[in-house]
């Protein structure tokens, strides 16, 4: 095979893609939706909902279409959706913005991770402490922008980081300390040492603290606190969210990122020439959903809770061992007592032996631990309950 130069290669590295042989192999979703699609198996592995969300959000889509909404929209975004978000963050947060400058829309949280991380990363001499097990889009930008990437571990069962490891992860090397809470893949919610002690670290060795809260509606036990609510964290906090998972409408690829203005002019100089912009018709749709009641945000928490609740019996029911979230889409099971020794394999196999697809927790972390993770594997809640009730009942049944 042709050997083509660039940084592709050791983005591909980074998000773990590289074999042995050195051929690319398609991402574990990849792989896991094309298993299921062969198998008829329930798809339990990938993070994205199989019910559309609010009708007035549908609605207002439709409406901005009908009425023109289809060109380029201004490059920070449409003034109504910064506006949306803005509010939205003083509503549920007490934080002020201003939606002309502490506010950029992205296409989706991912491209919003991809320009902040370009953006502020400078060179090889530059680290970024990420928490381990990660959404794996982390691991691909920081190997792009050239970065060294720190993990600081998180343990079964409750995976809240030991904060002798988070000190130690932190140096005068660290540009950027990179939290994702309420947590993919493990569902953690971190404690309030946690989120105080990040602060702390960002203060001592001047780093930007970027947050990744798109589960942010979806907590079931305690109120989300962001991190830029924290004293002395909003001048050094970049927070990113979006209406994907709050909305269910994952493929509208709708995001923002927001902090102080220097730090999102920093972003933009980057991101204006990535995607642009995007998403006409469905920018005044989200703004609409960021300003429906409070019990529609209750609502989808409460849901999503049950869900939890229901899949996490079924699991123990079928012999799993589980953690439960206390946020996100999704549940960590060890799959030990199943005769798992590797989890990836253990998965690979499940849809012939029980007819459900689920992600191995390795393909999350770094080589040098895999073997702490070697045995688990995340399912995802959000589904329709029958749809979960069914893929309780297949690995009850499960030989």
């Amino acid at each position: 095979m042709r050997q083509i130069p660039g940084a592709w290669h050791r983005t591909a590295a980074g998000a773990g893609l590289v074999g042995a042989d050195g051929a690319i192999r398609p991402t574990i979703f990849a792989e896991m939706s094309a298993l299921a699609a062969r198998t008829g198996a329930i798809n339990l592995g990938q993070g994205f909902p199989d019910e559309d969300g609010p009708a007035e959000v549908l609605e207002a889509a439709r409406a901005a279409i009908a009425n023109g909404v289809n060109q380029y929209p201004p490059g920070r975004g449409i003034p109504d959706l910064l506006a949306a978000i803005a509010e939205h963050q003083e509503r549920f947060y007490g934080l002020r913005l201003d939606p002309a400058r502490d506010v950029i829309v992205t296409a989706g949280a991912t491209e919003a991770l991809a320009a902040a991380l370009l953006a502020l990363v400078d060179g090889p001499d530059d680290e970024v402490v990420v928490f381990e097990p990660f959404y794996d889009s982390y691991a691909a930008v920081v190997a792009l922008s050239g970065a060294r990437l720190v993990t600081v571990p998180l343990r079964w069962p409750d995976f809240q980081p030991d904060l002798d490891d988070l000190r130690a992860a932190v140096t005068d090397r660290t540009r950027v300390i990179l939290v994702n809470d309420p947590h993919n893949p493990t569902g953690a919610v971190f404690s309030a040492d946690v989120r105080d002690e990040v602060v702390r670290l960002a203060e001592r060795h001047d780093a930007v603290i970027l947050t990744d809260e798109v589960y942010e509606h979806l907590v079931f036990d305690t109120p989300h606190v962001p991190i830029a609510t924290l004293p002395g964290a909003w001048e050094r906090t970049l927070t990113i969210s979006s209406g994907g998972k709050t909305f269910s409408t994952t493929g509208w690829k709708i995001g923002w990122i927001s902090g102080p203005a220097d730090l999102v002019d920093a972003v933009l100089a980057v991101k204006q020439f990535l995607t642009y912009v995007n998403g006409s018709p469905f920018q005044p749709a989200i703004a609409t959903g960021l300003r429906l009641p409070d019990t529609f945000f209750a609502g989808i928490a409460a849901t999503l809770r049950a869900k939890r609740d229901l899949l996490g019996a079924g699991l123990r029911s079928a012999g799993f061992d589980v953690s439960t979230p206390a946020g996100s889409y999704f549940t960590v099971a060890d799959a030990r007592a199943l005769g798992a020794v590797d989890a990836a394999a253990f998965c690979r196999a499940l849809p012939e032996r029980a007819g459900v697809v689920a992600i191995p927790l390795t393909a999350f972390v770094t080589p040098a631990r895999r073997d702490d993770y070697a045995t688990l594997v995340r399912f995802a809640a959000c589904k329709r309950v029958e749809v979960l009730e069914e893929a309780a009942s297949r690995l009850s049944r499960m030989d």
